[in-house]
């Protein structure tokens, strides 16, 4: 008993210096400067959307906008919009809940459980009986892959991953078998399929002289000259960066050939705008129908579905794909920016959402 709770004890303070660390690493200058970027992406986005929509737009805080025509008023901030409602926002947030309500309506997910570092044990369990990487992420509350840990092949790895995914003690995380294949996202307005992105993982290119360490600082740096137009993240030296080098049998300190690419991570959410490229040309009318379910399953009017398989142009039961996840909040930026035409996402959103019967109730 006193060894039970001498363990519990130094988990919960692994947990709560993970969780501090995580917001330190938010207020990073490089960290504070992408936000900034960000912000700025989003409002030239809605101003025009709205020009194009024949509506007026004003400012009410930096990022909270407000947008008017005829009698119909959209207040929007960011990716925020009034199309979902609270409930359905927070059911999204709810990955746990979500993956067990997909698992109902017979979609393919992959196998999961949800533990907190309390009751880590659970979760060691669950490694130790799957066949292959696990990966380890919050289970609600953030998003744009932080916390994220790809390729857990052991206990330490496990441990580490679940202490420094950025979340208190008493939080929800989902430890899950990782799925082989590509990551896609596919965009839904009611009902209807937008878009579809392939997101390929960061990486850098080699020179044949510097280490991969110095390459990712000069990628950072890039980005932060370049702006939104080439990302909206910096690349974040963390446990995910290491596995999937290491996966690779490589280290930051290792000299790739001049023109060939590193993998970096796995979770794809740091990824650049040359990494995101439209595949709707390529997607299986399969795998479109159950990423639409998904999003019913949700409840969502726009969603941002996930997935992952080996061949987009075949069923997700044909190649052992899954539906990772539901975003009620999707990221308007690699709709944007991208290989292939862009698509312009604020301006359907407009569209849907300034219609009368929806916005009665402001005018």
């Amino acid at each position: 008993m006193i060894r039970l709770l001498a363990r519990t004890r130094v988990l919960d303070a692994l947990a709560v210096f993970g969780f501090f660390r995580a917001l330190w690493r938010r207020t990073r200058r490089a960290v504070r400067r992408a936000k900034g970027e960000r912000a700025d992406f989003y409002r030239q986005a809605w101003e025009k959307a709205a020009l194009a929509k024949g509506a007026t737009i004003r400012r009410l805080t930096h990022d909270l906008l407000e947008i008017t025509r005829g009698e119909a008023i959209v207040r929007v901030e960011r990716n925020y919009t009034p199309l979902d409602d609270p409930v359905t926002l927070r059911l999204a947030g709810n990955k746990g809940l979500v993956l067990r309500l997909l698992a109902e309506a017979h979609l393919p997910v992959t196998h999961h459980h949800e533990f907190h570092v309390r009751r880590i044990g659970d979760a060691l369990q669950f490694l130790a009986n799957t066949d292959g990487p696990c990966v380890v992420k919050p289970a609600g509350g953030t998003g744009a892959g932080e916390g994220v840990t790809t390729g857990i092949t052991t206990r330490r790895q496990l441990i580490f991953a679940a202490t420094g995914a950025g979340v208190l003690p008493r939080q929800s995380l989902l430890i899950e078998r990782e799925v082989p294949g590509e990551n896609y996202r596919l965009l839904f307005l009611d009902g209807e399929l937008l878009d579809a992105v392939w997101r390929r993982s960061p990486g850098v290119t080699g020179d044949g002289t510097r280490t991969i360490r110095p390459l990712i600082v000069a990628a950072n740096e890039e980005r932060q000259r370049a702006g939104y137009a080439v990302a909206q993240t910096v690349l974040e030296i963390d446990r995910d960066l290491r596995l999937t080098l290491a996966r690779q049998k490589l280290s930051l300190e290792h000299v790739p050939d001049a023109g060939v690419t590193i993998r970096l991570k796995t979770a794809i959410n740091s990824n650049s705008a040359d990494e995101n490229e439209c595949v709707l040309d390529r997607v299986a009318p399969a795998v479109v129908e159950s990423a639409r379910r998904a999003a019913r399953a949700v409840g969502a009017r726009l969603a941002g579905v996930d997935l992952i398989t080996t061949d987009l142009s075949r069923p997700l039961e044909e190649t052992g794909g899954v539906i990772l996840e539901v975003n009620t909040t999707p990221g308007f930026h690699f709709h944007y920016h991208k290989r292939g035409a862009p698509l312009h996402v604020a301006e359907h959103v407009l569209d849907a959402a300034l219609q009368p019967s929806l916005t009665s109730g402001n005018a």
